[in-house]
């Protein structure tokens, strides 16, 4: 029986998915350093994955770890943030492409 090593963050309900498929794991609760640290990593992962297949699917995931972000950081003013953000620097609705600033 070989075994696959991870070291990465996971979904809550993922060792009981795996036991349910008769397999066992290995897993451990983060301290908050390292939860920050494993947050990060897997908001990087999922982007890129939603980069390789722009699905609905990826897209939640990432939205799911800016979710978990939030609640960790105690950021409870996004919401204001990204309004305030849009309304001084605007959205990317006009699909606009810098090229250069000259001077």
């Amino acid at each position: 029986m070989s075994a696959k090593l991870f070291d990465k963050l996971v979904r809550d309900r993922i060792p009981e998915i795996i036991n349910k498929k008769g397999k066992t794991c290995k897993f451990r609760v983060a301290d908050q350093v390292e939860y920050r640290e494993k947050l990060k990593e897997k908001l990087l992962e999922e982007s890129l994955e939603f980069i390789d297949d722009p699905c609905i699917e990826e897209l939640a995931d990432i939205q799911e770890v800016i979710d978990a972000l939030q609640e960790e950081y105690a950021w409870t003013n996004l919401k204001a943030k990204k309004k305030f953000k849009k309304i001084t620097r605007g959205a990317f609705k006009q699909k606009i492409i810098l090229e250069e600033v000259i001077g």
